[in-house]
């Protein structure tokens, strides 16, 4: 989404029938749901007998993003009309079975959207941070026939004729949730570059988007894909009303990123290159035609490009006063406007965080605090409320925020995830006390023998966080009896655990580091 990455910052760190009790955003969408593979192949049959792609949507009912999508693609009369062309299913990561089926799938971040064809190739994964508007061209890009993208990469990669709507699915396809289906994470970078290479000229948006986000992709040392002409692109882009608000969504979601890239160290070329990403953001921040949750994450984008040159842990940097009090009032007002509980997850959770970067960590502490009440999952703003804690060196008010979230947390994935998050905190904050680690770490482990697939996808990685905290905790010898009481409790649901599909493998080695 466009605050995905300022939300994931924030928390620290996972029979078909339709309309389910918490469905993914409205009614009128016919979302089956998925919870076992049984339901999968019967939705992919149905996609076969009626000739009618599959359209998979992965996601939790916490997550910002996801509410993101509730708020601004799900419930378009469009997409609700659309959706009767395709196989809605819904996969909800806390259903019993989900993560089983995210490693089915290789889906991991949500929200994830798949698409597939009626014969169950993977079309595309649609990018849930795009506006909806471009989602909707791509999705009819899909439903028309599109070839799947694997086959679409392997002609663009060899120099193969590939149609401009194939162009255009590639620089929207959602690399950020491949999960290195197409290209591993570190080949990423040189591999967007290439294909804004080969895109032909009369293609200049799809080619602009792979080269943004390849420049976004670019690590530290890299080179700058396209060379010495890349930099007087992108700042005609951003000097371009019309063509910057095409690229919208990648120049918020990686503006700091796709600086570094252009200008790696701090100086006069770097802090111009600041300015003129700054005035691109600050238009797109007042356009209207924008949701709110997309200009807010334009503002976040100006607070991370403000502390481009200051230490990452700075509690405190020094920001212009007049970006700051745009900050603490833009927040205010959106959290005076907005109605709807899905908006209100997705854009107040990340007011927050950005509230927290500037600074203003009262103001931040002030709104989640005002919103528990308001929001259908508290405890993902607790946990936030516990990241500000641990930051600003309160060390009891983080474990209280941490333990409160875990307590109030819902669903058998989440509640893994937010009781990992817990462990680690009680583990850095709180090293020596032993009964309350051995007691939390004991609940956790006790939580997921009684859960189907807690050793695959999120949840698995939830176990490992755990076990990994827990072997730097007694790495020198110390709390060898608490870790060998937990292996024992551990063991016997190891011992049953099948071995081919790797939950056996997992389990055995929580411990080892």
């Amino acid at each position: 989404m466009a605050a995905a990455g300022v939300l994931a910052a924030s928390l620290g760190l996972p029979g078909l029938s339709a309309q389910a009790a918490n469905p993914p955003a409205t009614s009128s969408v016919a979302w089956l749901e998925a919870s076992a593979q049984a339901d999968i192949d019967r939705a992919f049959a149905q996609g076969k007998g009626e000739n009618k792609p599959v359209l998979v949507y992965w996601g939790a009912k916490w997550c910002p993003p996801c509410n993101q999508l509730k708020a601004t693609l799900f419930n378009r009369q469009d997409f609700i009309e659309r959706s009767r062309s395709f196989v809605a299913v819904h996969i909800d990561g806390d259903a019993p079975g989900a993560q089983k089926l995210g490693a089915h799938f290789k889906v991991r971040g949500y929200p994830t959207l798949i698409l597939f064809s009626p014969q169950g190739q993977e079309i595309t994964r649609l990018p849930g941070e795009a506006e909806p508007t471009q989602v909707m061209n791509l999705l009819q890009q899909g439903l028309a026939g599109g070839r799947p993208i694997k086959a679409v990469l392997a002609d663009a990669r060899s120099g193969k004729a590939v149609s401009a709507n194939e162009w255009r699915t590639l620089a929207f396809y959602s690399w950020d949730t491949d999960e290195a289906q197409l290209v591993p994470a570190a080949e990423r970078a040189a591999l967007l570059g290439r294909l804004a290479a080969a895109c032909p000229a009369a293609e200049a948006d799809s080619a602009t988007r792979l080269l943004l986000k390849a420049l976004a992709a670019t690590e530290p040392g890299q080179p700058v894909p396209g060379g010495a002409a890349t930099e007087p692109r992108v700042r005609q882009l951003l000097a371009d009303a019309a063509a910057s608000r095409r690229q919208m969504d990648v120049l918020v979601n990686y503006a700091p990123d796709i600086v570094r890239a252009l200008a790696p160290k701090a100086g006069p070329a770097q802090a111009a290159l600041v300015r003129v990403t700054d005035a691109a953001l600050a238009r797109l921040q007042g356009d209207a035609t924008l949701s709110r949750g997309d200009q807010f994450s334009a503002l976040a984008a100006r607070v991370d490009l403000a502390r481009l040159d200051q230490p990452e842990d700075s509690l405190h940097p020094k920001l212009p006063k007049p970006l700051t009090e745009e900050v603490k009032a833009t927040a205010a007002r959106m959290d005076r406007e907005i109605t709807d509980g899905f908006e209100r997850q997705a854009v107040i959770t990340g007011a927050a965080h950005t509230l927290a970067s500037a600074g203003l960590w009262q103001d931040s502490n002030a709104l989640l605090e005002s919103n528990l009440a308001k929001s259908h999952s508290p405890y993902y703003l607790m946990s936030q409320l516990g990241g500000n804690a641990r930051r600003l060196g309160d060390k009891a008010g983080a474990l209280r925020w941490y333990g409160q979230a875990w307590d109030k947390s819902v669903g058998p994935a989440t509640r893994l995830q937010w009781g990992a998050n817990y462990v680690s905190a009680l583990v850095e904050l709180a090293p020596q006390d032993e009964g309350s680690i051995e007691k939390a770490a004991g609940k956790v482990l006790g939580e997921a023998t009684a859960q189907e697939g807690a050793f695959y996808e999120r949840s698995a990685r939830s176990l490992q966080k755990v076990g990994s905290q827990l072997a730097k905790w007694s790495k020198q010898g110390h709390h060898q009896a608490v870790i060998g009481r937990l292996q024992a409790q551990l063991a016997p649901v190891c011992a049953k655990l099948p071995a081919a599909d790797g939950q056996k493998a997992t389990c055995d080695g929580l411990f080892k580091g």
